[in-house]
């Protein structure tokens, strides 16, 4: 039997294989997501769902390639500038990780006032089970789902309709994305949410069916609850009432579950105290997986884990990367880990990544994440400050 940190939120354990799906954890699929953007047609398709995206963010999230590295590649093959959209879009992510540098822990309290009132804990059922009856929402969910992945504007449409119009509080939506994306990345997910929700900037983002149409025109949902004015949309906005779902909802889907670490990788782990004492060791982790000389182990944070489970779907992904890397495992608590690695010379990148970092730096001489742009010793509570602080010293 196993326990319960280890088994979905309906008590099925994460067993089930889902396959490698769009994102095969391999650098020769990296290498040709890299090899197949688009830079024109990202600048002018982007923000349409089927537009030239370059859908690298599995990879980047869990260290892959870094993101100077996708700098550098584009580079090879001709001009760039700072200013392009692609290069602007990977500045965000540094700025957001910029953000927790600064604030840590910080970022899951809201850093502004929200504009309305009224927001709960959990979501509501017609959401986490596509059954809403707005078709661009219910899209969103099940691709959520099933790939693991989604686009930026459905990211941002489906938060925005989650905390404006059906009042979900947007930590509880931005925990429970996290746990299905590939991507998920806390710095720029939970922000992300803040940024939709007005608490980051104290502006909320609002969309309507028009927006739809324009970038997904097959979901534009007419006549449903998006389908008003920006006016209307912010009154709801600043208001308190849950606007609920359709009168004509679509069928529901289950939510794949989530857990902590899967008692198949737990089975895997050894204990290997006796080899590393006195002993060099290399150091990975969910955030810095990528092919390297020599043997490596990779870390997993029990209590981590614990409080940040993921889909099935990603700890395959995470699974196949470990298996093709051919590194071995280790399975630790926070507490327990500086008393096991006792004596041992310990190599590690940082995490950019709660509790992973404070682990680390305990543990083992940590090298910094590569950044494109400087991480500014003040805070820059803005995109707008931060692009100020770093476009001098810019590399692309």
């Amino acid at each position: 039997m196993v326990s319960d940190d280890h088994v979905g939120q309906d008590g099925s354990a994460l067993d089930d294989d889902p396959g490698p799906g769009d994102f095969p954890a391999t650098d020769e699929a990296l290498a040709m997501r890299l090899a197949a953007i688009d830079l024109p047609a990202y600048a002018r398709t982007r923000n349409q769902l089927d537009g030239a995206v370059s859908r690298l963010s599995p990879y980047l999230t869990h260290g892959f390639i870094g993101v100077p590295e996708v700098i550098t590649a584009l580079r090879a093959r001709g001009p760039l500038r700072t200013d392009h959209k692609f290069v602007f879009e990977l500045a965000w992510r540094e700025y957001f990780h910029h953000v927790w540098s600064r604030l840590g822990e910080g970022i899951f309290s809201a850093l502004r006032p929200p504009p309305g009132r009224g927001y709960r804990m959990p979501l509501p059922e017609d959401l986490v089970s596509a059954s809403t009856g707005v078709r661009i929402i219910d899209h969103a969910v099940r691709t959520l789902y099933d790939c693991g992945y989604l686009h930026n504007h459905a990211r941002m449409w489906l938060a925005s309709y989650a905390v404006h119009l059906r009042k979900v509080d947007w930590r509880a939506g931005a925990d429970w994305m996290y746990g299905h994306l590939l991507d998920g990345d806390l710095p720029s997910n939970h922000l992300s949410w803040q940024w939709v929700a007005g608490t980051l900037t104290g502006k909320p983002y609002l969309f309507n069916s028009d927006n739809v149409a324009r970038y997904a025109p097959a979901l534009a949902s007419r006549r449903s609850a998006i389908d008003r004015s920006y006016d209307e949309l912010q009154h709801i906005a600043c208001g308190g009432e849950d606007v609920g779902p359709e009168t004509r909802q679509g069928p529901a889907v289950a939510m794949p579950p989530l857990g902590g670490i899967p008692p198949a990788l737990e089975a895997q782990a050894r204990d290997l105290a006796a080899e590393m004492t006195g002993s060099t060791l290399s150091l990975c982790h969910p955030w810095s997986l990528r092919a390297q000389p020599g043997a490596a182990r990779v870390l997993l944070l029990q209590d981590f884990h614990q409080r940040w489970p993921w889909s099935a779907r990603r700890w395959h992904f995470l699974t196949q990367r470990i298996k093709n890397l051919n590194y071995q495992l280790l399975i630790k608590s926070s507490q327990d880990l500086s008393q096991f690695l006792s004596g041992v010379d310990v190599r590690a990148c940082a995490a950019d990544h709660p509790r992973y970092d404070d682990a680390l730096r305990g543990v083992a001489t940590v090298t910094a994440v590569s950044r494109q742009f400087a991480n500014p010793p003040e805070f820059c509570r803005s995109f707008s400050a931060f692009w100020h602080r770093v476009a001098p010293a810019r590399k692309a």
